[in-house]
């Protein structure tokens, strides 16, 4: 029985971020979003807006006692702030970041203030330095799953990365940083004969995002193994969250509002040669599935009950269908490609038609998996 099938049209993709910050509800999109702003022009080359590199580190200290080491330092870019700077805390902040450089879309207008916390504590002190001064506030891991817009985004996005990405583990329990990449995290697990998190080495973006969007592949997703998650609350609290008072489900976690930090797991014991060819079958099925080589964002859609979203979109002949630079994949339906200079309004526009003709050929409403997220230009 299809979802949706409601006789309404389907909603525009091109709604606008909320001012909280937090990333958007993965709920059903309004049946009367507003509508996309006229396509603007391509995002700035990365290489137009390439920041000034940190002077080189001096030259190591003479053999001698090791000095005790120091707290990491806040590094500044080149651009100046257009409004409040951030104080000095351990990390680098830039000013006036193209965004495109920060999502697999290759995509997006500038962050106002874009900061890569060294710490945990450092994360939780930026975000209580927004609420204070009236900044929304998001978080962006390798910037998979996310669709920029085009005026980018009027406060502070924070860069969760190097620093927040340690690992450690007791035997099958494993904890693991917010920061590291996914398809890092399971080589890992399955070169030391850990299973539960093999199969999403496909998977773009990192444990944070997984978690929080509750991502998976293959019969294995995140809330399958996780024991707890550190959080940063809304409230500001750094607490340690137990797998019972999360309501994990098919691409949902229900910790809207709060930032994953570290997510604690527990895997099974397993012969590393099985879990290797794992590995090496769910790479083949990307390389051979989908375009994992060209800017994208992931899947666009979430896959309905009756049929996949690609599936649904490849009956309606919507494959290789293109609005400016952005286009259906022609390997995979439920992939957008950018072919070259495209703009997150060429996206949006791009996936109403494709929304649009799903619901006139099947009477089903597509939902998004894709986080739209900033102003239009």
């Amino acid at each position: 029985m299809a979802r949706g099938a409601s006789g309404k049209k389907p909603a525009k993709a091109g709604t606008k971020a909320g001012k909280s910050g937090a990333p958007a509800k993965a709920g059903r999109p309004p049946m009367k979003a507003a509508k996309p702003a006229p396509v603007g022009k391509a995002a700035p080359a990365a290489a137009k807006a390439a920041e000034a590199k940190a002077a080189p580190k001096a030259a190591a200290a003479a053999a001698g006692p090791a000095a005790a080491p120091r707290a990491p330092r806040a590094s500044r870019g080149a651009n100046k702030p257009t409004g409040a700077a951030l104080p000095p805390f351990a990390g680098q902040v830039k000013y006036e970041e193209p965004l495109a450089k920060h999502t697999t879309f290759r995509i997006g207008g500038p962050a106002q203030i874009h900061f890569s916390p060294a710490t945990p504590e450092a994360a939780a002190e930026a975000v209580a330095w927004a609420r204070k001064e009236g900044l929304p506030w998001h978080v962006l891991g390798l910037g998979s799953n996310v669709l920029i817009r085009d005026g980018g985004f009027r406060g502070l996005v924070l860069k969760i990365g190097k620093g927040l990405d340690t690992v450690t583990n007791k035997g099958t329990i494993w904890k693991i940083g917010a920061g590291l990449p996914i398809p890092l995290l399971a080589r890992r697990t399955a070169d030391v004969g850990m299973a539960g998190l093999q199969r999403l080495v496909g998977v773009p973006g990192t444990v944070g995002g997984g978690v929080y969007m509750n991502a998976g592949a293959h019969g294995q997703d995140f809330g399958t193994v996780t024991q707890s998650v550190t959080l940063l609350t809304p409230a500001g609290v750094m607490e340690e969250r137990p797998r019972k008072a999360i309501a994990f489900s098919y691409r949902r976690s229900g910790l809207d509002g709060n930032i994953v930090l570290a997510v604690t797991v527990k895997l099974e014991e397993s012969k590393i040669d099985r879990l290797k060819g794992d590995v090496a079958l769910m790479m083949k099925k990307r390389r051979e599935g989908t375009p994992f080589d060209q800017p994208c964002c992931g899947s666009v859609f979430k896959n309905p009950e009756m049929m996949t979203a690609g599936r649904l979109i490849e009956k309606c002949g919507l494959k290789g269908r293109r609005v400016g630079g952005a286009e259906v994949s022609s390997m995979h339906a439920n992939y957008m490609v950018n072919r070259g200079g495209a703009t997150a309004d060429d996206v949006l526009k791009l996936i109403d038609v494709v929304r649009t003709a799903v619901f006139k050929e099947f009477g089903l409403e597509l939902e998004l998996e894709v986080k739209v997220l900033g102003d239009a230009k």
